[in-house]
């Protein structure tokens, strides 16, 4: 070990007391208007960010501009003989907080095509990287490679003005969200299905054309018209949101700034968590003797077993909700009308049914019910997206829609760089009354 990584192991090994003191002991502390806890740890609860796209209720699950997840997929436009919305209909009640019509939304379906045109120098940076690259290394790139497009930041160099610095952000954030699934389509054919791919088509919305380039058949294309729409926004408060509001603060484009979000994305304690919990799923499986679901008695002695050895249940409990997810729901729905007898989902069914009231005994769980993540990537595997990695790129076609919105209304109401402040410990165990 060299001097220097020697000494800065003495030094972390004499701070973290410090810090372990400070919230166990004197957490509730005030600093200013927030406590001592809520400073160091990542200042979860703390109100002071601003969003009229989406707001996460504790009962009712994520409303979009004001609506619940049922009423949202119940109010947008639908694609003739399909089962759930347009997405580009979902992007127009993000922008604007009013359900379009179906000609609105068909309008916005036709300006999404003119926009999905990838330029091929996109296409070259993907093909000179190492193929084995994870695929959100490839996605992000993809994104920050495309900057040179930016609308924005030519208008800023001619001469910034803001009142209309809202509309090149627009136009950037419409044609990063068009572009995506295109993006993502190549990635996953290039990566996994031997190069091969297949043109966007003419005549498809976007959720639809995505489920033809990944050349995965019906009812895949619905599935993925849920999928984005569920994933759009979750506040502003979670990484990838907080990231591009935080990086488009700077005045950076939408490019710069849905690129970091990405990064914040693939994160595991973030956006990994769908297939954290279909291999999870699928270990359990294993243990229990494959396609043959348990009974009751048989899945309850397990979750039993697992918590007492000190794990979790994973897909189960959020921070913020304290009922099922309404996303959960949503692919439940689905799940129950397509593929019922999938063996992967009847062990998310028996789970589903079995869990809750275990985890309420066991106390420790603020919140017993499943998440979104629950099931999200047990349907990709029903569909044959196998491969584990590419789900967080889905997740961030989805989460596109919300946060570019967001940065958009940012440069309208004309918000400032973001710039909290910073304390040191010693200021902090000054706070507390226990510095020497």
């Amino acid at each position: 070990m060299s001097s220097l990584k020697e000494k800065l192991a003495q030094k972390i090994e004499a701070h973290r007391p410090r810090t372990t003191r400070l919230l166990k002991e004197y957490g509730n502390v005030k600093v200013g208007e927030v406590t001592i806890a809520q400073a160091i740890g990542g200042m979860r609860g703390v109100k002071a960010l601003v969003t009229d796209v989406s707001y996460l209720d504790p009962y009712e699950g994520i409303r979009f501009r004001g609506h619940t997840i049922p009423e949202t997929l119940a109010n947008l436009p639908k694609p003739a003989g399909k089962e759930y919305p347009y997405v580009e209909g979902h992007i127009f009640l993000l922008m604007t907080g009013d359900f379009p019509t179906e000609a609105e939304a068909l309008e916005v379906v036709e300006e999404m095509k003119v926009r999905r045109q990838v330029p091929q120098y996109v296409f070259d940076v993907l093909r000179a990287m190492p193929r084995d690259t994870h695929p959100m290394t490839m996605f992000s790139a993809a994104v920050l490679a495309m900057q040179r497009e930016s609308k924005f930041k030519a208008f800023y160099e001619k001469g910034f003005n803001k009142m209309t610095a809202w509309e090149p952000m627009y136009e950037d954030a419409m044609d990063i969200m068009a572009r995506l699934p295109v993006i993502a389509a190549y990635i996953y054919r290039m990566k996994y299905k031997g190069d091969t791919h297949i043109a966007p088509h003419p005549d498809l919305d976007l959720g639809g054309n995505f489920a033809h380039m990944m050349g995965v058949p019906e009812p895949y294309d619905d599935l993925m018209r849920l999928y984005f729409i569920l994933h759009s926004d979750h506040e502003s408060g979670n990484v990838s949101a907080h990231t591009t509001h935080l990086v488009a603060s700077a005045l950076s484009d939408a490019y710069y700034s849905f690129s970091a979000a990405l990064n914040g994305l693939a994160g595991p304690l973030h956006g990994l968590a769908n297939q954290e919990v279909l291999r999870w799923i699928q270990g359990v499986m294993d243990k229990m003797g494959g396609d043959e679901v348990p009974s009751e008695d048989e899945m309850k002695k397990f979750v039993w077993d697992t918590l007492n050895s000190g794990q979790v249940i994973p897909g189960y409990g959020h921070a913020v909700l304290r009922k099922t997810d309404p996303r959960y729901m949503a692919q439940r729905e689905f799940c129950l009308k397509h593929l019922p007898d999938d063996p992967i989902f009847k062990y998310v069914d028996r789970l589903y049914n079995v869990v809750p009231p275990i985890l309420k005994e066991h106390g420790k769980a603020k919140n017993p019910w499943p998440n979104v993540d629950a099931q999200s990537g047990v349907i990709q595997w029903h569909y044959g997206v196998t491969e584990y990695d590419f789900y967080t790129v889905l997740f961030g076609i989805g989460r596109a829609l919300g946060v570019l919105t967001n940065i958009t209304w940012d440069r309208a109401l004309g918000y400032p760089i973001e710039r909290p402040k910073s304390l040191t410990t010693d200021m902090l165990e000054e706070i507390a009354g226990i510095k020497d």
